[in-house]
């Protein structure tokens, strides 16, 4: 039985990453965790290094092959990676 002043637990989590200001931290981690269901495993095998400041995401890769063909489709890659996140957590990719 539901009581007028309860809230799911999603609005709860919600509403705790706004008031501790966590939530772009969250969207950052969440981006980062699904980086390998997003870009495949090929990709993500060949990735080293990956992390975002400043609105911007760094990711080293071996292989220069990949690295030129993920530049040509840099802006598709940002736009995926926003969608998932829910908000614009990432305006810029930089390939290391």
């Amino acid at each position: 039985m539901r009581k007028p002043n309860d809230i799911t637990m999603k609005d709860a989590v919600s509403k705790m990453l706004d008031v501790y200001r966590l939530r772009r931290k969250f969207d950052e981690t969440s981006i980062l965790a699904v980086w390998p269901e997003i870009m495949g495993t090929a990709i993500a095998n060949r990735t080293t290094q990956i992390y975002i400041h400043d609105k911007k995401l760094f990711i080293r890769i071996e292989s220069s092959v990949i690295k030129n063909e993920l530049v040509m489709v840099r802006q598709g890659i940002i736009q995926k990676l926003n969608e998932h996140a829910g908000s614009e957590v990432i305006t810029e990719m930089v390939f290391l």
